[in-house]
């Protein structure tokens, strides 16, 4: 353990920095508060039991909060909610901006994830989002954390043949249309392109932009126009890659 200067345990060290195999009296610790809670846990259940929102996160950008009007950086963006998950059940959907549990703030994907998982499976918490532009409160009934069993999809992405690609000029995009119609496929990208710098690649699927859905450049075009209309800097576009969603925020053409 980690003693303070008053012989108190305030961690238990899980790691040494030992550059070129000796140690420089740097440690890294699990928080004696958490240790304490999984202890009690074990001794009570015999496991560790954490609550389960079935959501997966991103943080929110400069970005991307100006795409969305919030006046700061600060929550947990939900890129993608689970079929089975408790949040999806309760109306959490991806796009929505979590912002508080139960009135507690939530800085970041990494303070939901601690708040979340603090609660027993099937309490039930309120968990406040930012939706279309203002904030409303969900009820949740937090499941029980399943084992991590999700593996990484072994597929190729699949880029269909583009009889006729389309240009996003504007940002820097290539495009063509999905095999089954729903989204555009980017088939290229400009390396000097804020979409490049933002990790946007050949074979990614633009599904929807500002919460529309998109089956062509015109409906990108018609959002980005949307997007000016409302005062925006920036649009947020919901990518696929390899079964997985995230959302990206562009800056809408200037001028």
């Amino acid at each position: 353990p980690t003693f303070n200067l008053n012989g108190q345990v305030v961690g238990i060290n899980t790691a040494i920095f030992s550059p070129s195999g000796g140690s420089v009296g740097i440690a890294f610790d699990i928080p004696a508060s958490t240790a304490k809670e999984v202890v009690q846990d074990l001794m009570k259940n015999g496991t560790v039991q954490r609550g389960w929102l079935g959501v997966e996160i991103q943080p929110v950008t400069t970005d991307i909060a100006e795409s969305l009007g919030l006046k700061s950086e600060k929550g947990a963006l939900v890129s993608s909610a689970q079929d089975d998950g408790p949040g999806k059940k309760a109306g959490i959907a991806a796009g929505d901006v979590i912002t508080q549990v139960d009135g507690k703030d939530v800085a970041s994907p990494k303070e939901l994830a601690r708040l979340i998982g603090a609660y027993a499976p099937g309490k039930s918490v309120d968990v406040t989002v930012w939706r279309d532009g203002k904030s409303e409160t969900i009820k949740v009934d937090l499941g029980k954390l399943p084992a991590s069993d999700k593996q990484a999809s072994n597929d190729e992405s699949k880029q269909p043949a583009a009889p006729k690609a389309d240009t996003l000029a504007d940002l820097g995009l290539t495009v063509t249309k999905s095999e089954n119609g729903k989204g555009l496929v980017v088939t290229d990208v400009d390396p000097d392109s804020d979409a490049a710098d933002r990790g946007i690649q050949p074979g990614d699927v633009i599904t929807s932009v500002n919460a529309m859905e998109v089956s062509g450049t015109a409906d990108v075009d018609k959002a980005m126009a949307d997007a000016v209309k409302a005062g925006r800097k920036a649009v947020l576009m919901q990518i696929t890659r390899d079964d997985s969603n995230r959302f990206v925020a562009l800056p809408v053409a200037k001028g």
